[in-house]
């Protein structure tokens, strides 16, 4: 098999950045006066932000339009993301083994570039990165594999010549439906069992360190 591109999500995958939004939801929620339902954070994790904020103001019917919801989530996470979130383990060490190989990376994410670009530039990666799609540039989220298929297409390959790193099952089956290989990141905020969250993908490690040799061996 030959790997000719691999796309990373970013939040939970190579990016320990799971606790923000969790602290967003709890802080921006409690200041409606709601708390955070227990499947909250399941039910938005394959939206890409405008799909949550519009989600978030039918759930709780607040008075705020979209764009004021978006404002407020990225004032309250823009501190967070370039100054405190980190990298998973072995995250630099994977994409630079890639670049080594000529096997150009990619970025398939919820997130917004306007969040993410300055805290992979601080951590050192951004560079290591070909291209970027976020869900917001493609009809779907991901409970679909058009971001993945949309952003294989940047990187010049196939989905069967492409892996993709996820932490979450909808995007790792969508993905896998996509014709791509699939690698699942074990991430605690899910309590995913470990056997399910097997069966939804081709590999499974624990951190991005783990997948130098997996990509290796492929």
């Amino acid at each position: 098999m030959k790997i000719k591109g691999a796309i990373f999500d970013l939040d939970g995958t190579i990016l320990d950045s799971t606790w923000v939004w969790s602290k967003v939801d709890e802080d921006f929620l409690s200041g409606h006066g709601f708390e955070v339902p227990d499947d909250y954070s399941r039910a938005v994790s394959t939206m890409g932000f405008s799909e949550v904020a519009s989600y978030t103001i039918e759930r709780f019917s607040l008075s705020s339009t979209v764009d004021e919801v978006l404002a407020q989530w990225h004032r309250m996470a823009r501190d967070a993301y370039a100054n405190e979130v980190e990298l998973k383990p072995g995250t630099k060490e994977l994409l630079q083994y890639l670049q080594e190989q000529g096997i150009p990376a990619g970025i398939a994410t919820s997130n917004s570039v306007s969040l993410f670009e300055d805290c992979l530039r601080n951590r050192g990666i951004f560079d290591l990165f070909h291209s970027y799609t976020e869900t917001g540039d493609v009809k779907r989220g991901k409970k679909f594999p058009d971001v993945y298929i949309k952003e294989a297409e940047k990187l010049g390959c196939r989905p069967e010549e492409c892996i993709v790193f996820e932490d979450i099952i909808p995007a790792l089956l969508a993905a896998r439906e996509g014709g791509f290989i699939t690698v699942g990141v074990m991430e605690n905020k899910w309590e995913y069992d470990r056997a399910e969250f097997a069966g939804c993908c081709d590999y499974v490690v624990h951190t991005p360190s783990e997948a130098v040799e997996l990509v290796k061996s492929l």
